[in-house]
């Protein structure tokens, strides 16, 4: 007991404010520590009983509120659990902090009970990881622990952020003496502080000596407001993912994958900001040859290596001024030209149709969405990035686990997302996101219940599939019922029997006259809202929006 209040009282001192516990026994140490710490209101507990749903709530916990956020659990397959979401950490720089119990070291290798080999078990996915023998004191590399965390200890990844591993072991016993008086009546919880507002800053103007240029910007994933900014300081046509936070302000681009091949067949140049992933367009506009790139890279990111992309890094504001230059006259107003007439036939498009669409889906819930909104892996995310039309300003703050893109975890770290940032939150998924993550569904009595929407675009399978080359492989009589069992995955488990089972609230959208009237009302607790489109006509839809635009923009490069 001495040895786990020391390390959460290292937790309190240095501002950890959540911490996520999934049950057991070597772990049980740590567990009345920290309860004890919540009855003095230090710090706030989310219990979880799947190791997995633990490690990615508290991933989402850590993305809201700016924090180190630990995932405490107890020896075994318990610490496997998390390695997708350290994974996905250490690839988007969340400061995740794994704090494994362990058996002491005269029971390893002897076939004890749940004793396995822990140390070193996340490899090159952690910034720092430490063994911490039983009776041993755990403050100070559990202190080192959070600095590492927070990139602020040099490491392979050159400073990023990213997450640690803390393995802590204890002997017998594992619960307070019986004369133990270290479990105060609970005090007031002092209020949490609020991350503060992140300003934003003005990008320099072109330098004087850079003519004009024809360059567009590239926003991906956690570009952030500042690539809007550079964008409209250099007039320049602004192309964001949605999880860039960049997506909007009147340079942005809605459709712009859908002109990269035609009107963009011009571009010069290309300012990267963050990490874009989302279409095969814009790494195809990143490869030509003819087109100079540079990636903007003011601190160190964990994806990043040395040597590895073709960009020039560019870390300095002037600097990037100087490559960028100006846009020529007529450059951005041609885009914007373009960006209106391709939106106009999506929506030609897609009013034709006889049934409800992803693109619709994803348009609408980008249009009605404040707060927070979490888009899932797969189709969802790149039907926002294609469907969802910029806004003058920005209407929410959009999450997305881009890491390593899984489908795993979403529920849970849209949870955490939610309670760590107290706001009103939507999560976009598809179908097989949602079912990947059902136990992410799952909160124990008394825990704290989230504001959280789940949206469900249900094509009752792996939609994705057939826009990508097995598309096509599917159109082989041969290969048609191996393609369909294998990358489809059809089926038929009823999502309102989930919410029902879960105590989630449900509502069925099967038309678009239902479709924005549920999405603008307001919603307190868990619901599901469960849009039913069949996916069987995917890869000819985007077959036709794909023409139709080339049509109402004309293949003549800007």
């Amino acid at each position: 007991m001495e040895a786990a209040r020391s390390a959460v009282a290292v937790l309190v001192r240095e501002g950890v404010r959540d911490v996520v516990v999934a049950p057991g026994s070597r772990s049980a140490p740590l567990a009345y520590a920290l309860a004890e710490a919540e009855s003095r209101g230090e710090l706030r507990l989310h219990v979880r009983i799947d190791e997995r749903a633990a490690g990615f709530t508290a991933l989402g916990l850590s993305l809201a509120s700016l924090r180190p956020v630990p995932v405490v659990t107890t020896s075994g397959t318990a610490v496997g659990e998390l390695l997708p979401a350290v994974m996905e950490a250490n690839h988007a720089s969340v400061p995740l902090v794994v704090i494994s119990a362990d058996r002491p070291e005269e029971l390893r290798g002897t076939g004890a009970n749940q004793t396995t080999v822990q140390p070193g078990l996340f490899g090159s996915h952690v910034r720092y990881a430490v063994d911490i023998p039983a009776g041993a004191e755990p403050a100070g590399a559990l202190g080192r622990g959070l600095l590492a965390a927070l990139g602020t200890v040099q490491d392979p990844h050159q400073g990023a952020a990213g997450p640690v591993h803390i393995n802590l072991a204890f002997r017998d016993p594992l619960f307070p003496a019986p004369d133990d008086d270290g479990f105060p009546a609970a005090g007031q919880a002092p209020a949490a502080a609020a991350p503060a507002a992140a300003e934003v800053a003005q990008p320099p103007g072109p330098a004087t000596t850079a003519g004009a240029c024809r360059t567009v910007v590239v926003a991906g994933h956690g570009a952030g407001r500042y690539a809007e900014a550079f964008a409209r300081a250099h007039g320049l046509p602004l192309l964001a993912e949605p999880s860039s936070n960049a997506r909007f302000g009147p340079n942005a681009v809605g459709p712009y994958r859908l002109l990269l091949d035609t009107a963009g067949a011009g571009i010069e140049k290309v300012v990267v900001f963050g990490r874009p992933t989302l279409s095969r367009p814009v790494a195809a506009l990143l490869s030509r040859p003819q087109v100079q790139t540079a990636l903007f890279m003011p601190a160190p990111v964990a994806w990043f290596q040395p040597g590895r992309r073709r960009e020039r890094i560019i870390t300095g504001d002037e600097a990037l001024a100087a490559f960028a230059g100006q846009g020529p006259a007529g450059w951005l107003e041609d885009w914007q030209r373009a960006d209106r007439a391709a939106a106009a036939a999506l929506d030609t498009v897609l009013a034709g149709g006889p049934e409800l669409t992803g693109f619709e889906a994803a348009a609408a819930v980008w249009q009605h969405t404040r707060g927070r909104l979490v888009l899932g892996s797969s189709n969802t995310i790149r039907d926002v990035d294609l469907a969802g039309r910029p806004q003058p300003d920005p209407q929410c703050v959009v999450h997305a686990n881009r890491g390593l893109a899984g489908i795993d975890g979403t529920t849970a770290t849209a949870t955490g997302i939610a309670l760590g940032a107290g706001e009103r939150t939507r999560a976009l998924v598809g179908d097989l996101t949602f079912l990947h993550d059902a136990g992410g569904l799952l909160l124990g009595d008394g825990e704290a219940e989230p504001d959280l929407q789940l949206v469900v675009l249900n094509d009752a399978g792996g939609g994705i599939f057939s826009l990508l080359e097995h598309g096509e492989v599917a159109g082989r009589p041969r290969y048609a019922a191996a393609v369909e069992r294998l990358f489809g995955t059809p089926h038929r488990v009823g999502i309102a029997q989930l919410a029902t089972a879960y105590g989630l609230d449900y509502r069925l959208v099967q038309d678009r006259a239902q479709l924005e009237p549920v999405l603008k009302e307001e919603f307190t607790g868990r619901g599901i809202v469960e849009i039913r489109t069949d996916r069987a006509g995917l890869r000819r839809l985007h077959t036709r929006v794909r023409e139709a635009v080339r049509d109402a923009v004309g293949r003549r490069p800007l």
